[in-house]
C-alpha cells in the first residue's frame, strides 16, 4: 500500500510539473479544438491504469512467493 501511495504521489507531482508549461503547442491546440484531446487522454489513462494494475498484481505474486520461500 505504501508503494502505491508513493507511486501516486510521484505521478501527481509529475503531472503538476507538466501543467506548468506555458508555451502553447500547435498539435495540442488542434487536438483540443477538434475535441480529440479527450480521446488521447482517455487512452493514456487506460494504458496507465493497466500498467498500475499489472505492477500491483505482480508485486502481490512476488510477495506471496517470498513468503512461501521463507517458510
Amino acid at each position: 500500500m505504501k508503494k502505491l501511495l508513493l507511486l501516486s504521489t510521484l505521478l501527481t507531482n509529475a503531472l503538476i510539473s507538466f501543467a506548468q508549461d506555458q508555451a502553447p503547442v500547435e498539435m495540442a491546440s488542434e487536438l483540443r479544438s477538434s475535441g480529440k484531446i479527450y480521446v488521447v487522454v482517455a487512452v493514456l489513462v487506460i494504458i496507465f491504469a493497466g500498467i498500475v494494475v499489472y505492477l500491483t498484481r505482480l508485486d502481490r505474486k512476488i510477495t506471496k512467493l517470498e513468503k512461501e520461500i521463507k517458510k
